[in-house]
C-alpha cells in the first residue's frame, strides 16, 4: 500500500527517529569528549610526571602581551604528593630587574631568527618573595598568518644549587691559582695531573712541562731513595703526610720545602689521587736560624754570648755535680781597650776584638767554651779541673799568648794584654750568676794589682770591691775638696852628681779614707775618665811649682817630669792643653818632660808616633816610663820622638845579685844609647846598684839613694842644699 507523506503517523515516526538519532549523536559526542578529556588528563599526568621527574617547569611567553605563563610542579602542604599550578605574570614582574635586559635580548635574538632557540639564565621572583636562579630553554611554537612569532614555549630548571656550586668551584679555582703555595695533584703513580701558577713560579716548571711527569722531577740529592719511599708509603697507607724536604728547581737550585700531602677521591671509583701543597720555607728557616744565632752568639766575634754561656755553664755545673767534679771560670778584660778604641775608632776596635777572640780560641782549643759577654769582656769555662793550679796555669798561658801583638788587617800591630779573674765551682758559687760575678770581682782585683795578671777569687775580695766602690765615689770630690797634692822626687846625673830634675808624683789624702796609695786610686780615675781633669790639674800644679822654684833661683836647666795616662794621650787634644798650661805658667817647654808608660805607647805605636810628634814640635821632651815591663818593638821605638827611657825598678832591684837582671839592664842601656836616648834608672836604693849603673854608663838615677819624694818646700830646700860632695854612698837612706 502506498505511503502517504501527509500521514500524521509517518510524520511522528520521522520525528521520533530524528530525536533518537540526535540523542545517539549527543551520546557519541559526549563519549568522544570524555575520551578526549581522559586523553588530555593522561597527557597532563604524563607531563606532570615528566616535569616532576626531571625537575623542569613548563613555560610559555606571549609575544603580544609580554605575559609569561609557567606551569609549576611543587610538593603539597604535607609533602606527600605533588601539585601542579599555573602562574601568569608580565615578564617584567617575574624576572629580576638586573636580569630582565639579558632575558629580553636572548628572546629577541630568537624572535628575529638570529638563534633557533632561546637559552637564558635569570633570577625568577617566586610568589613568596624568594628568588631562584633558572636556566630556561625554548623555541617559537606558534606564528600568525604572516609568519610572525606570537608564542614561545619551553622548559626551565632551578639551577640555584648548581650555580652556587659552580660559583664555589670558580672561587676555589681562583683561590688555588692565586695562592703563594705551589699546589699540585698527582695520580696513584705520583705523576702530575694539574698544577697551579705558584707551582710554576716556585719550581720553574710550566704546567705543560710538569703534567704527565713524575713528582721525582723535584727530588733533591740531599735525600736518599729510602727517604722518598718512606714518605710515599706513609702517604698511601695513612692518606696524609706532612714535613720538610729539600726540593730542586728546574735550574738546579735547591730549596727547603714544607709539604702537606693528602689523599682525595680520584675521577674513577677506587682510584686515589693526592693533593700536594708545597711552600718554599728556605728564607723563613734562614731567618729562624739567624734569630737563633743572634739569641746565642755574638755577631762580632762569632763566640757564644752571655745567654749561651749561662746555658753551657749550667750544663757544666750539672755534670760536675753528678761526677763531683770542679769547674773554673776565667773572666778576661782587655787592659786599656777603651783608650785604644777611642783613639783608633770603633771600627778598629771591632777588629781588635775579633783578633783577640781568635787568639783566645787558638790558645785554648775547641775543648773549652770561650764566650764574649760584651765590650772587651770574655769568659772561658774549664771543665774537669783537677786543682786551682790548673786554672791558674791556663790564665798564665792566655797572658803569655797576648805577649805578642795582635796583627790587625795583616799589617798593623796592636799590643794589648788581658787581666783575668778566676772563680771555681763549687768553692766560689753554685750557679752561673755567682761564678760570673765572683770571677768579675777577681778580674778587677787583677787590674788593681797592675793589669796583665790574674787573680783567683777569695772572700776578702768582696770587701775590697766595696772599698773600691766607696773610693770611686770619694774620688769624684777630690778636686772640690782640695785633697790632692804633689810630691817631688829628685833625680841625679851620674856623670857630675848634679840634680837634673824632679818627678811630680800624685798623692791623695782623703778625708774619709786617709792616705790612699796611687796604685788604688789612679786606675779608678782612668776607668771613670776623671784622669783627664786630674791629669790637667797635676800638669798645671807641677809647672807652677817649677816656675816658683826658678823665681827662687833654681837652675833653669832643671826639669819637672809629669806622668801622662793613656786616656790623656788618646782622648781630646792634649797637645793643646800642654801649650795652654805652658803659656799660663810661663814655663819654657824644655823644662817640662812628659812620661808615658811603655804599654800605652806600644798599644798602637804607629798612631802614638804621630801624636807624640806634636809634643816635639812644642819642644817638650818625652820619656818612656817603666821600660822593659811591656812589649816593645824596636822598629817602632826608633821612630817614636822620645828623648829618654826610664828602666823599671823591677830590673834595678837585683842588678848586683841577679845576672839576668844585670844583663837585661846593661842591654837596655846599650840599646838606648845606640838610639841616642838618655837612660834613667828608677828605684836606686843601694851603693851596689849605683856602682853597677855607673859602670854600665847609665845617665841618671832616681830613687831613695838620692832622695825620697818630698813636698814642694822640702824639695826646694833639698835642691838648694845639694852639692857635688853629697853623692857619697849612703847619704840618703831608703
Amino acid at each position: 500500500m502506498p505511503i502517504d507523506p501527509a500521514d500524521p503517523r509517518l510524520l511522528g515516526a520521522v520525528i521520533i527517529l530524528l530525536v533518537l538519532l540526535t540523542a545517539a549523536l549527543l551520546v557519541l559526542q559526549r563519549s568522544r569528549t570524555r575520551r578526549q578529556l581522559n586523553s588530555v588528563r593522561k597527557r597532563e599526568e604524563r607531563l606532570k610526571m615528566a616535569l616532576w621527574a626531571t625537575g623542569e617547569h613548563y613555560w610559555e611567553y606571549d609575544v603580544g602581551s609580554s605575559m609569561l605563563r609557567m606551569l609549576l610542579v611543587e610538593p603539597d602542604a604535607e609533602g606527600l604528593s605533588d601539585v601542579m599550578h599555573e602562574r601568569s605574570v608580565p615578564i617584567d614582574g617575574m624576572i629580576h630587574r638586573d636580569d630582565i635586559g639579558t632575558t629580553r635580548r636572548d628572546l629577541q635574538a630568537c624572535l628575529e631568527g638570529a638563534t633557533r632557540s632561546v637559552v637564558t639564565e635569570a633570577r625568577v621572583l617566586l610568589e613568596n618573595g624568594e628568588q631562584v636562579w633558572i636556566r630556561a630553554r625554548g623555541r617559537i611554537v606558534e606564528r600568525d598568518a604572516d609568519g610572525r612569532p606570537i608564542r614561545v614555549a619551553g622548559t626551565a630548571r632551578d639551577i640555584s644549587r648548581s650555580r652556587q656550586a659552580d660559583r664555589e668551584r670558580r672561587i676555589a679555582a681562583q683561590v688555588l691559582h692565586s695562592m703563594d703555595e705551589a699546589v699540585s695533584v698527582v695520580d696513584a703513580s705520583f705523576n702530575f695531573i694539574s698544577v697551579n701558577r705558584a707551582f710554576s713560579r716556585i719550581t720553574g716548571y710550566s704546567e705543560e712541562e710538569a703534567i704527565g711527569r713524575g713528582a721525582a722531577l723535584l727530588d733533591s740529592d740531599q735525600h736518599d731513595a729510602a727517604f722518598y719511599r718512606h714518605m710515599r708509603t706513609q702517604l698511601t697507607g695513612q692518606g696524609h703526610w706532612k714535613g720538610e724536604m729539600w726540593q730542586r728547581r728546574k735550574d738546579g737550585e735547591e730549596f727547603l720545602g714544607q709539604l702537606v700531602c693528602s689523599a682525595v677521591n680520584g675521577g674513577n671509583p677506587g682510584e686515589a689521587q693526592y693533593v700536594i701543597v708545597l711552600s718554599d720555607v728556605t728564607q723563613q728557616k734562614r731567618a729562624e736560624q739567624e734569630l737563633l744565632y743572634l739569641a746565642n752568639f755574638d755577631t762580632l766575634t762569632n763566640l757564644p754570648n752571655r745567654a749561651m754561656l749561662s746555658d753551657h755553664l749550667s750544663r757544666a755545673i750539672v755534670r760536675a755535680r753528678r761526677h763531683e767534679g770542679r769547674i773554673a771560670l776565667l773572666f778576661l778584660d782587655l787592659d786599656r781597650f777603651k783608650d785604644i778604641n777611642d783613639s783608633l775608632g770603633h771600627a778598629a776596635g771591632d777588629r781588635i776584638l775579633r783578633a783577640a777572640a781568635k787568639r783566645l780560641q787558638q790558645t785554648l782549643g775547641e775543648q773549652h767554651t770561650v764566650a764574649r759577654l760584651g765590650g772587651d769582656e770574655f769568659t772561658v769555662v774549664l771543665e774537669n779541673v783537677e786543682s786551682p793550679d790548673q786554672a791558674e796555669h791556663t790564665a798564665r798561658e792566655i797572658i803569655m799568648a797576648f805577649e805578642a801583638p795582635l796583627l790587625i788587617d795583616g799589617r798593623q800591630e796592636i799590643a794589648i794584654s788581658p787581666s783575668i779573674g778566676i772563680s771555681l765551682y763549687p768553692e766560689n758559687g753554685q750557679v752561673p750568676t755567682e761564678l760570673i760575678k765572683r770571677a768579675d770581682t777577681a778580674m778587677y782585683q787583677a787590674k788593681a794589682a797592675g793589669r796583665r795578671t790574674f787573680m783567683r777569687y777569695d772572700d776578702a775580695m768582696d770587701v775590697a770591691t766595696r772599698t773600691r766602690a766607696t773610693l770611686s765615689a770619694s774620688l769624684r770630690k777630690v778636686l772640690d775638696r782640695g785633697e790632692l797634692r804633689l810630691a817631688y822626687q829628685p833625680r841625679m846625673s851620674l856623670a857630675d852628681s848634679r840634680i837634673t830634675g824632679v818627678e811630680a808624683l800624685l798623692r791623695w789624702n782623703s778625708e774619709e779614707h786617709g792616705e790612699v796609695p796611687p796604685t788604688d786610686f789612679i786606675p779608678l780615675a782612668e776607668e771613670s775618665g776623671q784622669i783627664l781633669e786630674i791629669g790637667e790639674w797635676v800638669l798645671r800644679e807641677a809647672c807652677l811649682m817649677l816656675r816658683r822654684w826658678q823665681q827662687h833661683g833654681v837652675d833653669p836647666a832643671l826639669a819637672v817630669s809629669v806622668n801622662v795616662s793613656a786616656l790623656q794621650l788618646l782622648r781630646g787634644n792634649f797637645p793643646e792643653v800642654v801649650r795652654q798650661v805652658l803659656r799660663d805658667t810661663g814655663l819654657a817647654p824644655a823644662s817640662l818632660e812628659l812620661e808615658l808608660t811603655e804599654s800605652v805607647l806600644m798599644a798602637n805605636a804607629e798612631q802614638s808616633a804621630a801624636r807624640l810628634q806634636a809634643f816635639r814640635e812644642i819642644g817638650v821632651p818625652l820619656a818612656i816610663d817603666d821600660f822593659g815591663t811591656g812589649y816593645s818593638s824596636l822598629a817602632y821605638l826608633k821612630r817614636l820622638p822620645i828623648t829618654a827611657i826610664k828602666v823599671d825598678k823591677a830590673f834595678v832591684d837585683d842588678v848586683s845579685t841577679d845576672p839576668d837582671d844585670a844583663a837585661i839592664t846593661s842591654t837596655i842601656i846599650t840599646m838606648a844609647h845606640s838610639l841616642g836616648l838618655k837612660v834613667i834608672a828608677e828605684g836606686v836604693e843601694t851603693e851596689a846598684q849605683l856602682r853597677f849603673l855607673s859602670d854600665q854608663g847609665c845617665d841618671e838615677i832616681q830613687g831613695f839613694w838620692v832622695a825620697p819624694p818630698m813636698d814642694g818646700h822640702a824639695c826646694l830646700a833639698f835642691i838648694r842644699s845639694w852639692g857635688p860632695d853629697q853623692h857619697a854612698p849612703g847619704r840618703a837612706a831608703p
